[in-house]
C-alpha cells in the first residue's frame, strides 16, 4: 500500500555567484504538503544537467514526521557562465520509506529545457544577474 502525498509549492533561491548561506527568513525549500495518512519524511534530490546529461547529484536531509518542511540548505555546482544556457537543475521531491521504494511526489526542473514559462524565467533572470540571490515559488508537477 502506497502513501499518496499531494504537492503544491517549491520556493527556490538560486544565485549565480559564490555567496554565503541564505538568511533564515529567506529558506531554500520550503514545501507546503497536505498529507494523508499525516506522516510524511520528506527530502529533495537536486539534479544539475548539461543538456539532457546529469552532470551532478545532491540531496537534502530528510526531515521526519512534518507536514511543512523547510529545507534551508545550500547547494553549490561548478558552472561556467558560458554554460548556463545548457544547464538545468531539476528538484525532486521525494518520501522517505524505509520498507518500499521511496516515492518522488513532485518536481520542477528550472533551466532552458523547463517546460513550464515561470521556471525558464527563472533562470534567465539568474542568469542574466550575477552576484544576486532570486527567489521564487514554482508549483510542483508530477514526475
Amino acid at each position: 500500500m502506497g502513501v499518496g502525498l499531494t504537492l503544491r509549492d517549491l520556493r527556490c533561491l538560486l544565485s549565480h555567484s559564490k555567496g554565503g548561506p541564505p538568511s533564515p527568513e529567506e529558506d531554500c525549500c520550503a514545501i507546503p504538503i497536505p498529507v494523508f495518512p499525516p506522516t510524511a519524511d520528506p527530502y529533495v534530490k537536486v539534479n544539475l544537467f548539461y543538456g539532457r546529461r546529469r552532470m551532478a547529484k545532491k540531496k537534502t536531509h530528510v526531515k521526519k514526521c512534518t507536514l511543512n518542511p523547510v529545507f534551508n540548505e545550500l547547494f553549490t555546482f561548478e558552472i561556467r557562465a558560458e554554460s548556463l544556457r545548457d544547464v538545468s537543475l531539476e528538484f525532486l521531491v521525494v518520501n522517505f520509506d524505509r520498507t518500499t521504494k521511496n516515492e518522488v511526489v513532485g518536481s520542477i526542473l528550472l533551466g532552458q529545457l523547463s517546460p513550464n514559462a515561470s521556471c525558464v524565467q527563472h533562470w534567465r533572470e539568474v542568469s542574466e544577474n550575477p552576484k544576486r540571490q532570486i527567489a521564487k515559488w514554482h508549483t510542483l508537477g508530477e514526475y
